[in-house]
């Protein structure tokens, strides 16, 4: 039989072979081009940052964009250099990678190089990647166990499905580190499961002697699995170290680097209004800053350091110790070395507004001259620097929370703030963290208290006393993490002396709970006050009684009073307020009718859990009763408004 084939011209066989060749030639020229633009060994990052600055992104020279990993020098304990790699439940803007499920699993932060070229490498060259990894840290403990998980494709945009991503079980929370093959498939060789803690950094060796890793486009990246739905099940990672001609007993490097955060510039406070600063500047400066180096080899390094303050408004330079005859110090073999500094107070601000002092601590090491890492690398860690703000606003915080903490309905929290001179508050400031479900819309009440005295074993404590102001805000997130709300009030708020800033939850239900920030570095923790029913606390205060053991939370809520509003009249804190009647509904719950006892009530609010006005009474002469009957059943809110303090109080209607 015979078979017709169609004659094709050769124009098109030429126009085919022209195709290919030119496929072929772009093949070749994209692997040449990946080996040009692949990073060369060494590959170093401890994560070091020159501006001090926390919450910045990865290096991107090093680091892939678009990772979730926050950077910061306050989440780890005993971190080996300055700043570290934190990962959790957290994108890279601060929000939930999952809001709509509390409980929801899955892989959170990626963390992932940039493409590096082992294409000359071998079995036998040596080729090793540390790094220091810690579990918690000052974050949220990760949980052991397992978990199932469906099939499913890997999360990560344009990521090749691995075995791994398949599997049915695997550690509920977890920290692992894959490996790019040339096969363009990322495989596991390395993992950490939660449900253990340590304070210290552990340092992990992991070769390379797999040929599948040996190409140009070679690449690793740290993946944390665990809960998506905060800052939950958190993992550190620092000093990161790829190389060859390396084994795992090369634990040494010629390093000196700084690592603790700087202490606050301030003796009270981390930042405070430059008025009420210049007032007393010497007594407000702190006596000593402190702050720690560290080696990381096992010889002796002689060192000197430089302390630096400058005021970033003006440029002016308030401060420089670099008198190298006298900075010089010796530090020993692997050794960690607190290193103290005397600031100078900054008197010489009177006639500015504002200004933001950048205090930085730096050494001088002889690590380049011979270096364990070559590429002038290690020169980054030897600065570590932090600012105290002198503004309009008080903060006992360092703007960084390591956690959230929430209350009860009846729970109440208040930080207190001492003036040098009369002043007045227009707002408060505060940093609220995203937990569980979006909580966007769900109200609570902040309250600014004057000072009560009382006596505690023969001695007058200050502690919150009567409501000097009152209001109820809905909830809102910052645009990014650790950013802080601005709640204005409605008037300026006076006060003399002393004054404390509070806030209270008002939903019951536990998945809608406001989490404040909480920074657990802070060594103003004696400056919070907490009631659970009736009676203040002071936070880290001795126990009053046996059967009270006091709260102890070391940290800082991150709630700050902004002065500068204008005031209707000076309040003055007192140490004994004049009996009030309270102002207060009852019975509590109700089916409708409800009273209270105050005559001087001349407007009552009732508002519903988002924060809407449902009806607002002014009272006639003589009317100490409202009829709430046609309300259905539910928890509200009463705003009661006299002409020189105001109430807000949880009522339950039950019909």
């Amino acid at each position: 039989m015979d078979i017709a084939l169609p004659v094709i011209p050769h124009r098109y066989i030429r126009r085919v072979f022209l195709c290919g060749f030119l496929l072929w030639a772009c093949l070749l020229s994209a692997s040449v081009g990946l080996a040009q633009t692949s990073l060369n060994l060494p590959f170093f990052d401890d994560f070091a940052k020159p501006s001090g600055a926390t919450g910045e992104q990865p290096n991107t020279a090093l680091w892939m964009p678009g990772s979730g990993v926050y950077i910061n020098n306050t989440m780890g304990i005993n971190q080996p250099t300055v700043n570290v790699a934190t990962f959790d439940g957290l994108r890279a803007n601060g929000l939930p990678y999952i809001q709509t499920n509390q409980l929801a699993q899955d892989y959170t932060d990626t963390l992932t190089s940039r493409p590096i070229n082992l294409g000359a490498m071998t079995a036998g060259s040596g080729v090793y990647l540390s790094f220091f990894y810690q579990i918690k840290g000052l974050g949220e403990q990760p949980d052991g166990g397992s978990i199932s998980i469906l099939p499913r494709k890997s999360v990560v945009p344009g990521d090749t499905t691995t075995k791994f991503d398949t599997i049915v079980n695997q550690p509920a929370d977890s920290l692992l580190l894959q490996f790019l093959g040339k096969d363009n498939v990322w495989r596991n060789v390395w993992a950490i499961a939660g449900d253990t803690t340590n304070n210290n950094f552990i340092q992990a060796f992991v070769s390379i002697t797999n040929p599948i890793y040996f190409h140009p486009g070679f690449a690793f990246r740290f993946r944390s699995f665990g809960r998506a739905s905060g800052p939950f099940d958190t993992w550190h990672i620092d000093y990161v170290y790829l190389n060859k001609g390396r084994s795992p007993n090369d634990k040494f490097v010629l390093d000196a680097a700084m690592r603790q955060a700087l202490s606050p510039f301030l003796k009270r406070y981390t930042a405070m209004p430059l008025a009420q600063y210049l007032v007393k500047p010497d007594a407000e400066t702190a006596d000593t800053i402190t702050t720690d180096v560290r080696n990381l080899n096992n010889v002796l390094n002689n060192l000197k350091y430089n302390f630096i303050v400058r005021d970033e408004v003006s440029g002016r330079v308030l401060q420089a110790d670099t008198l190298e005859a006298t900075n010089r110090f010796l530090i020993g073999e692997s050794a960690l070395l607190r290193k103290t500094v005397r600031p100078v107070s900054a008197k010489s601000l009177s006639g500015a507004t504002r200004a933001v002092l950048r205090y930085e601590y730096s050494i001088k090491t002889s690590d380049e001259q011979n270096p364990t890492i070559p590429g002038r690398v290690l020169k980054q860690n030897d600065t570590i620097s932090t600012r105290a703000v002198l503004d309009n606003y008080y903060a006992y915080d360092d703007g960084t929370w390591e956690y959230g903490l929430q209350l009860g309905p009846r729970e109440r929290v208040a930080v207190r703030f001492i003036l040098n001179k009369p002043d007045t508050m227009a707002g408060v400031q505060a940093c609220i963290v995203p937990f569980r479900t979006n909580q966007t819309g769900q109200p609570f009440v902040i309250t600014v208290y004057g000072n009560s005295g009382r006596i505690n074993n023969g001695k007058v404590d200050g502690q919150p006393g009567p409501v000097l102001y009152q209001k109820a805000f809905t909830m809102q997130y910052p645009a990014s993490r650790n950013g802080f709300i601005n709640f204005q009030f409605d008037r300026g708020i006076t006060v003399n002396d002393t004054f404390y800033i509070g806030y209270q939850q008002i939903s019951t239900i536990d998945t809608t709970f406001l989490r404040l920030g909480f920074d657990k570095n802070s060594p103003f923790g004696s400056q919070i006050f907490y009631n659970g029913g009736s009676l203040w606390e002071q936070n880290l205060a001795k126990a009053t009684s046996p059967n009270n053991a006091g709260v102890n939370l070391p940290g800082a809520f991150m709630l700050r009073p902004v002065m500068g509003g204008k005031g209707t009249g000076l309040v003055t804190a007192i140490d004994e307020p004049k009996p009030q009647i309270p102002l207060q509904a009852y019975p509590n719950p109700t089916a409708g009718l409800i009273h209270w006892d105050s005559q001087r009530v001349n407007r009552l609010d009732v508002i519903n859990l988002t924060g809407r006005i449902l009806h607002s009474v002014e009272p006639s002469r003589g009317q100490q009763t409202l009829d709430l009957s046609h309300l259905p059943d539910g928890l509200y809110l009463l705003r009661f408004v006299e002409s020189d303090r105001s109430a807000v109080q949880k009522v339950i209607i039950q019909h």
